[in-house]
């Protein structure tokens, strides 16, 4: 059971080392919090996972799941909410961007449609 949970625990490295990249190669500070959320989310939940596959003695499996929980619902929450203040206050998105939905949006409630 060490292997497996050893194994695990380095797959979730390597996806916590791939969000760290994302934060660096991303272009706007958009694109860096979706690629630090969603490879961090994966990666703390197989750590963790890991950790109580191949530690399960000295750690509660109760323990684990809570964290987990507590990762999979406080994680992309606050991206968004982090995001969503960015928006309002006006960092700039990458001049690449295609499309962007809050603006459209923001558009149509002043001109008083909904």
């Amino acid at each position: 059971m060490e292997l497996a949970g050893a194994i695990i625990t380095l797959i979730g490295s390597v996806f916590l080392f791939l969000g760290a990249l994302g934060l660096l190669r991303m272009p706007d500070i958009f694109n860096r919090m979706q690629a630090g959320t969603k490879a961090t989310t994966m990666g703390t939940i197989l750590f963790l996972t890991g950790i109580a596959i191949g530690h399960f003695e000295s750690m509660g499996a109760g323990k684990i799941v809570i964290l987990i929980l507590f990762i999979i619902f406080t994680n992309p929450l606050s991206s968004h909410a982090l995001a969503r203040a960015a928006h309002h206050i006006g960092i700039p998105l990458a001049k690449k961007t295609v499309k962007n939905d809050l603006a459209e949006d923001e558009k149509k409630e002043e001109g008083g449609q909904l």
